[in-house]
């Protein structure tokens, strides 16, 4: 049994993903989905999913209400099976408890059962790597009940590998990629981002276009050191990956008001392997409408709010988004994501559809607008 890590409101978006990957026993939870598979399930979700941060294997549940008990419980597993003492290990903690209040000070209890068990039966103890350990545990507590998992990923997966430079706001992989599936949008139609900044959005559209796994660049994940680590198996998983990739049908746009940001998203887009297949322009949204060759398409836009990016007038701004919408984009499904709750309403266009989403602690409004 598994367990996907996601951002709030993806869950059921990462739920159809594990769903086509061929995941059984499919169960939606809170900012995660649990699901059954083989280990070369476990590699593929690591490779392919889109929408999921973290991929947990549990290997133990157990309550506590003290530090005591949740030291005792831990001792419980023959940590022997998982690491030696010439090996390395990292603690991430998640606590939401009225008996535990430090998450840091948790996960250094559970270090202390983990060392002092082998000291005890070896004279020696593991070390701690918190960068790129052997072995990475995910310890979480809700109230009295807490798990401890094996977490195969390492890295968040939204860590794709092509975004080393980064504009003033970036907006999360995973969250971009989230919204480009709940559109519904696969490549079919022409796709426009008319403020990429740092580019996420089109690069992460054209990724999906293309059947391209997200994490297919990643030279490292968690499982690469576990003991069962089938190295046969898993570059077999990624030649299945490469072979999956198909070619481009219709073309994808992004465009931003600052000149500094072009390169930074072709350079990003390089990285993806994608450089052909996007293309970057310096243009003002307010000004300019789409390409005239392209009458009707997808536009899915992250514009900057108060939150992360001064703005002399938010509302006026946003004003004048949804008047260009209405004259300039008749034709188009059109989709905001915005963290200013009174700024979006401001678009002045009926919102077919609304949903809240998180980018991090960030409370956002993804709303999609039909441009008839």
């Amino acid at each position: 049994m598994y367990i996907a890590k996601t951002f709030h409101g993806l869950e059921t978006i990462l739920a159809k993903e594990l769903t086509q990957l061929g995941a059984t026993n499919i169960e939606e939870r809170k900012r995660a989905v649990q699901f059954d598979g083989d280990q070369a399930l476990l590699y593929r979700a690591n490779l392919h999913l889109r929408t999921a941060l973290r991929i947990l294997q549990p290997i133990h549940y157990f309550h506590a209400q003290t530090e005591q008990q949740l030291y005792n419980k831990v001792d419980e597993i023959d940590w022997s099976e998982y690491i030696d003492v010439n090996s390395t290990f990292a603690i991430d903690s998640v606590v939401h408890s009225r008996f535990f209040k430090h998450s840091k000070y948790i996960a250094l209890k559970t270090k202390d059962a983990i060392v002092d068990q082998f000291r005890k039966k070896t004279g020696r103890r593991p070390s701690i790597d918190v960068e790129r350990p052997d072995l990475r545990l995910n310890l979480y507590i809700n109230d009295h009940r807490c798990s401890l998992s094996l977490d195969s990923s390492g890295e968040s997966l939204h860590r794709r590998g092509y975004r080393t430079q980064k504009n003033i706001a970036p907006l999360n992989e995973v969250l971009a990629a989230g919204m480009i599936l709940m559109s519904g949008w696969k490549g079919e139609r022409f796709f426009i981002d008319p403020m990429c900044g740092s580019g996420t959005i089109p690069i992460e559209a054209a990724l999906i276009a293309r059947n391209i796994a997200p994490s297919i660049r990643r030279t490292y994940f968690g499982f690469m050191r576990w003991r069962n680590f089938d190295a046969a198996l898993w570059k077999q998983c990624r030649k299945e990956a490469w072979e999956k990739a198909q070619a481009l049908k219709f073309p994808i746009h992004g465009a931003d008001k600052l000149a500094r940001n072009i390169p930074i998203a072709t350079n990003n887009a390089k990285r993806a392997g994608l450089a052909s297949q996007i293309q970057f322009s310096q243009a003002d949204f307010l000004n300019e409408g789409p390409p005239s060759e392209h009458e009707q398409g997808v536009l899915i836009m992250n514009p900057p709010y108060g939150e992360r990016i001064s703005q002399h007038d938010i509302n006026a701004f946003y004003k004048e988004i949804g008047d260009r919408l209405k004259n300039h984009y008749k034709g188009y499904e059109a989709w905001i994501i915005s963290g200013d709750q009174t700024a979006i309403k401001q678009v002045g266009l009926r919102a077919s559809k609304k949903v809240t989403l998180f980018n991090g602690p960030l409370e956002c409004k993804f709303r999609k607008y039909e441009l008839y």
